[in-house]
């Protein structure tokens, strides 16, 4: 029996008030941005150094690494994936 106190969930009025694909995008751009700061921390890279192994320049890399930001390309994703010797995997479900 469906508890009557319940409502509908989140994304429910996510999609109600027409943010749900922005709220996504958003969501996986933080994801995205922390992994990519993470895995420079560890390697010790500054984003300057980050910047010219990506051969592209600071204020892009600023744009990738700020969360609120979600358009990003996929050759920049690679890019990064590569200066941080990892690889990119993109998947639709």
């Amino acid at each position: 029996m469906k508890n009557p106190h319940i409502g509908s969930d989140f994304d429910d009025y996510l999609e109600e008030t027409g943010t749900l694909q922005e709220t996504r995008a958003v969501a996986v751009k933080r994801v995205l941005a922390f992994q990519i700061a993470r895995a420079m921390e560890e390697r010790s890279l500054t984003k300057a150094d980050m910047a010219r192994k990506m051969h592209t320049s600071r204020s892009s890399l600023d744009r990738l690494l700020d969360p609120s930001f979600p358009s990003v390309t996929l050759l920049t994703l690679e890019r990064a994936a590569q200066a941080l010797e990892m690889s990119l995997h993109v998947e639709l479900s």
